[in-house]
C-alpha cells in the first residue's frame, strides 16, 4: 500500500531588526529576508486497475491475519471500516469474554469485481468472492463477499462489508468487458427492479410487515425478509408473557453499498441493515429483562434500569433482476448472503420522573 509522507512545516528563523548608529555613519539596517514555507504536492490520484484490486485484497488478508494471531483488535480495526468495523470488534470482544482465541481464516483464490472507474473519482472500491475457511475447522467452508474501499487517495484501502453466500444459493454472473472490468450500477438505476439505493429500505419494510407488505410486490419471501417479521411477532409474544415490552426496528445504515451488473442485464447489491432492539420490564417492582446471551460480552452483567438496548449489524447481498419488458412475468429479487451480529449494547438507567 502507498504510505503518503507528510510534510513537516520548517521553522521560521525571526531577524531582530539592527539598531541605527546614534551620531550618523552607522550601518544601515539590512532588510529581513521573506521566509519561505516548504510547499507540499498532493498525492496524486492511483487508477483502480485489476493490478491494484489484487494488491490491495493480498494486503488486506495478510494485515487481517497478523492482528487475529495477535489478538489485537486495534490493528485488526486498522484494516476494516463502517459495519465491518463494529462486527470485527464485537467479535475480538466476544472472543476475549469466552476466553476463546480469535478466529483467523484461510483463503482461496479471489475473483475479483472490479468497476472502471475514474482515476479522480472516489471513493473507489471493488468487490471480492473467495471460498474462505476458518483455520483448524474443515468443515467451515464458506463462499464469501467483501466489499472494499479508498475514499481518498490519502487513504488506505478497508473493508467495509463481509458478506456469506446461502449455502443453496448461486451467485449472479458479473457481467465484465472484454479487458475484465466489471459494470458498476449507479444508485438510481432504473432498469434493474429495484433502484440499488432502495433495496435494503425494501427489505426492512418487509422484516417490518411480512408477506402482506407491498414490497412482496418486489422482493421474495423468505427467512431474510418476511421470516425477520414472524421472527419479531414470535418475541414479543414471549416478551408479553414475561411482563416484558419488546420493540424491533429494522432500518438503513449509513454504510457504501454497492451495485455491479449481472449478464442478463439485473444487479447483485451488497448493503447493511440495522436491527434495534429495545426490552423493557414493567418497572419496580416487576422483574428486570435478562441480559440476551449473545450480548453478554458487549455489557458488564448488570442491568441498572429495566430496559436493555442492543444494535445487530447484518450485511447482505441481493440479486436486484432486470425491468422485465411489458407483457413479460417480472421475477422478484431476492436475498443470497446475510452475515451479521449483535454490535452494540447498553441498559440505560431508570429515568427519573
Amino acid at each position: 500500500m502507498r504510505r503518503i509522507a507528510r510534510a513537516v512545516a520548517a521553522a521560521v528563523l525571526l531577524v531582530p531588526p539592527l539598531m541605527a548608529g546614534g551620531c550618523g555613519g552607522g550601518d544601515k539596517p539590512r532588510a529581513r529576508p521573506t521566509p519561505v514555507m516548504p510547499s507540499t504536492t498532493p498525492p496524486q490520484p492511483v487508477p483502480l486497475t485489476l493490478d491494484v484490486a489484487q494488491k490491495a485484497f493480498q494486503t488486506y488478508i495478510t494485515d487481517e491475519d497478523v492482528a487475529r494471531a495477535a489478538a489485537d483488535e486495534r490493528l485488526a480495526l486498522t484494516w476494516t471500516s463502517d459495519g465491518q468495523s463494529l462486527l470485527t470488534a464485537a467479535e475480538f470482544r466476544k472472543a476475549a469474554f469466552d476466553g476463546d482465541p480469535v478466529r483467523r481464516f484461510t483463503y482461496g483464490k479471489p475473483k475479483l469485481y472490479v468497476p472502471k472507474l475514474k482515476a479522480d473519482a472516489y471513493p473507489q472500491w471493488f468487490v471480492a468472492s473467495v471460498d474462505r475457511s476458518v483455520a483448524g475447522d474443515k468443515k467451515s467452508k464458506e463462499s464469501a463477499l467483501m466489499g472494499f474501499i479508498l475514499r481518498s487517495p490519502t487513504d488506505d484501502w478497508h473493508l467495509t462489508l463481509a458478506t456469506e453466500l446461502a449455502p443453496k444459493a448461486r451467485l449472479p454472473k458479473i457481467q465484465t468487458d472484454p479487458d475484465g472490468y466489471a459494470e458498476p450500477l449507479g444508485s438510481d438505476d432504473s432498469t434493474v427492479l429495484i433502484r440499488p439505493r432502495d433495496v435494503g429500505g425494501i427489505q426492512a419494510t418487509m422484516a417490518a410487515e411480512g408477506a402482506a407488505s407491498v414490497a412482496a410486490k418486489v422482493m421474495e419471501t423468505g427467512p431474510l425478509t418476511s421470516g425477520y417479521y414472524q421472527q419479531t411477532k414470535r418475541a414479543k409474544k414471549k416478551a408479553k408473557e414475561q411482563d416484558l415490552t419488546l420493540t424491533i426496528v429494522y432500518t438503513a445504515t449509513p454504510y457504501p453499498y454497492f451495485g455491479l451488473r449481472t449478464k442478463g442485464g439485473g444487479g447483485l447489491i451488497l448493503y447493511s441493515l440495522f436491527r434495534n432492539n429495545a426490552v423493557v420490564g414493567p418497572g419496580a417492582p416487576g422483574p428486570k429483562p435478562e441480559i440476551p446471551k449473545e450480548a453478554e460480552h458487549l455489557l458488564d452483567g448488570t442491568v441498572e434500569g429495566d430496559e436493555i438496548d442492543t444494535t445487530a449489524t447484518f450485511q447482505f447481498a441481493a440479486y436486484d433482476p432486470p425491468r422485465a419488458k411489458k407483457g413479460k412475468p417480472q421475477p422478484k429479487a431476492e436475498l443470497v448472503a446475510d452475515d451479521g451480529a449483535i454490535s452494540k449494547a447498553a441498559t440505560p438507567t431508570l429515568k427519573k420522573p
